[in-house]
C-alpha cells in the first residue's frame, strides 16, 4: 500500500523527485503531503524535473538540500519549495 512506499522512499528517496501512480485522490494527497522531495508527481513522468520544462531556462545545477545559500542571506535564501504536480500518465522522452 501507499504507506509501504512512503517507508521506502522516506528511507532510500533522493530528495528530488517521486512519483505515484493512482487513481485514488485522497492516496495521492497523503503520498503529497507525506514525501520531503523538491517535485512529488501524481500520475506524471519524473523526468519533467528540469529547468526547462518548469520554464525556468537552463539549469546550472540541482539542489536536493533544502537550505542551500552560504554566507549572508536574504529571504530568498532562506526559501524553500515543494512542487506538486499532477497528470494523468504523462511521459518525457
Amino acid at each position: 500500500g501507499v504507506n509501504g512506499a512512503i517507508e521506502h522512499i522516506v528511507k532510500f528517496g533522493s530528495g528530488h523527485s517521486e512519483a505515484i501512480i493512482t487513481e485514488n485522490i485522497t492516496t495521492a494527497e497523503e503520498f503529497l503531503n507525506a514525501i520531503d522531495a523538491a517535485c512529488v508527481y501524481v500520475n506524471a513522468s519524473t523526468r519533467f524535473t528540469d529547468g526547462g520544462a518548469f520554464g525556468f531556462g537552463a539549469e546550472v545545477g540541482i539542489s536536493t538540500n533544502k537550505l542551500h545559500a552560504r554566507g549572508p542571506m536574504g529571504i530568498e535564501g532562506l526559501t524553500t519549495y515543494k512542487f506538486k504536480i499532477y497528470g494523468s500518465g504523462q511521459v518525457r522522452p
